[in-house]
């Protein structure tokens, strides 16, 4: 893929909505909702709880399957000129494969971002994600079977992710996606209960960044494939962090609740600051001196 510009925004926390506030075609890539390959009504509520800094989900990868996907969703997003990453996540290394097989043909797809970090369903995604083993035949089983884009999206939550990167780059992968959310829990103190009906849940937001950075710091100083990286990005300087860290793109996820405006306003303000320190972007990844 070309990107006209490194942002693009994380899977789950932008919907075609935003479109009523700004053209999603300014973006550098769209990224889809999980979908699976069957229909999924996700957990039970409550599912999402603000947190001091930032927030709580267990969602569950509600979506429409494979099919109503086709039918209802990648229409709408086909009427955007730009990039189009479909996120997707199964419980078995064959499922996966379907899900490939089934939107190969989709000439509107550019890149598949396959997640193996989901940490709010059981038996999905997850149980690949912690194993270099399974990551390395997973991503060449899904290698042989599309010529597109293939971006794994890893969990914060294991002993090496460097491990895992380099499993995915020797068998296929042609960028990584980090991180996904931690695991998190916040108690109502009056019930004595979880705020989330699950109990522990997906955390994510500004409270998450430097985990994340240090995350795309140590896989870039790993692999040589590009890296998009996020998790807690608020604003441009965050963003610029990522990037000097060795992110190639950024992607922006819970701040959109916040602030829909919020990835533009980066796109903007990273062109301030090459124009302000007189770089070229390319020179800016990684560019980090200890």
């Amino acid at each position: 893929m070309q990107w006209k510009n490194p942002v693009t925004v994380a899977s789950g926390t932008f919907g075609m909505e935003y479109n009523n506030i700004f053209d999603l075609s300014r973006l550098g890539a769209l990224v889809t909702k999980t979908i699976t390959f069957e229909t999924k009504i996700g957990n039970e509520t409550p599912r999402l709880a603000e947190t001091e800094a930032g927030m709580l989900n267990s969602i569950g990868i509600q979506n429409p399957g494979v099919e109503g996907f086709r039918k209802d969703v990648l229409p709408e997003y086909e009427k955007f000129n730009t990039n189009l990453i479909v996120s997707i996540s199964g419980g078995t290394i064959e499922e996966f494969g379907k899900l490939v097989e089934r939107l190969n043909n989709e000439t509107s797809i550019d890149a598949f971002e396959v997640n193996v970090s989901c940490p709010n369903v059981e038996n999905e995604g997850i149980a690949f994600g912690t194993d270099p083993d399974i990551v390395s035949e997973l991503m060449a089983f899904l290698r042989a079977k599309t010529s597109k884009d293939l971006i794994l999206k890893l969990t914060p939550n294991v002993t090496s992710i460097e491990e895992i990167a380099l499993a995915a780059e020797k068998n296929g992968a042609d960028a990584i996606s980090l991180i996904n959310t931690v695991y998190g829990l916040a108690i109502d103190i009056e019930t004595r209960t979880s705020k989330i009906k699950k109990g522990i849940a997906g955390y994510s937001g500004c409270g998450i960044k430097p985990i994340a950075l240090q995350n795309v710091y140590r896989v870039a100083q790993t692999v040589k494939i590009p890296i998009i990286g996020m998790g807690g990005i608020c604003n441009e300087n965050d963003a610029l962090e990522f990037i000097i860290a060795g992110a190639s793109a950024v992607s922006v996820g819970t701040q959109n609740f916040v602030n829909p405006k919020i990835s533009i306003e980066i796109i903007a303000g990273i062109e301030k600051y090459l124009m302000r320190k007189k770089r070229k972007y390319a020179e800016l990844i990684g560019s980090m001196e200890l």
